[in-house]
């Protein structure tokens, strides 16, 4: 009998998880109520997975690891696909088609066709936050299954990391593996790049959020050009 891989693993893990209340009940009351645009969809409502490859030599191979912040209400939390079915998912698979990362541009639901390439995208938090803010206690909760995510992945070369948070999740999991001593040595900024030893290359990028997209504080130029040289270093 062949052995399921690592991720695979995690990933229903990660679905079952049960550990933060508030963020069950928030989860599940927003599938119930539901938005008037998606009232006819049946929501996904609980911890959302990490987004796969679906190459022929496993998703652990995968090279390039994306750590957002958390699922979206009305995305993730609707689809069960991190940074699916909202807008800044929109902005990022974009960004990710034209860097060679993934095969189509769109990613609209589990079943649109949606294939990653070398790559596997995760978050600081797995449920879906009320206001979009996870609490110390709901992000320490999560860090389990970051470090799980990066130690199963036997060939990551490039972390990169959207938004304050992730980084400094991201971060934790660097210092938890004795890679580096302190956080506050390693301060986010939009395109910062980090290297080490014995560690996989950690990059900063601003958050796909609409609060960043709507201002022009992040542009689909400099996404890209982020998501290129990731791309370029993990190969």
């Amino acid at each position: 009998m062949s052995r399921r891989p690592p991720l695979l693993v995690l990933n229903n893990t990660i679905t079952r998880c049960r550990r933060c209340p508030r963020l069950v009940e928030h989860c599940q009351r927003v599938a119930n109520q539901k938005t008037a645009r998606y009232k006819n969809e049946t929501y996904w409502g609980k911890p959302v997975p990490n987004l796969l490859p679906s190459d022929s030599e496993g998703p652990g191979s995968a090279r390039l690891l994306i750590v957002g912040l958390a699922p979206g209400a009305q995305g993730a939390n609707r689809t069960g696909r991190m940074f699916t079915g909202d807008r800044s998912g929109d902005f990022l698979f974009n960004a990710m088609y034209r860097a060679g990362l993934c095969n189509q541009a769109e990613s609209t639901g589990q079943d649109d066709g949606l294939e990653l390439i070398n790559t596997v995208i995760t978050a600081a938090g797995h449920c879906a936050p009320p206001d979009n803010k996870p609490i110390a206690e709901e992000l320490h909760n999560c860090s389990e299954y970051l470090d799980k995510t990066f130690r199963a992945l036997t060939q990551l070369k490039v972390v990169l990391s959207l938004g304050g948070i992730a980084h400094r999740a991201v971060l934790g999991v660097y210092q938890r593996l004795g890679h580096i001593r302190k956080i506050n040595q390693y301060p986010f900024g939009h395109d910062a790049w980090y290297r080490f030893d014995n560690a996989p290359q950690l990059a900063c990028c601003y958050h796909p959020s609409q609060q960043n997209t709507f201002t022009g504080r992040l542009t689909p130029d400099m996404l890209h050009a982020v998501l290129l040289k990731a791309r370029e270093l993990a190969e």
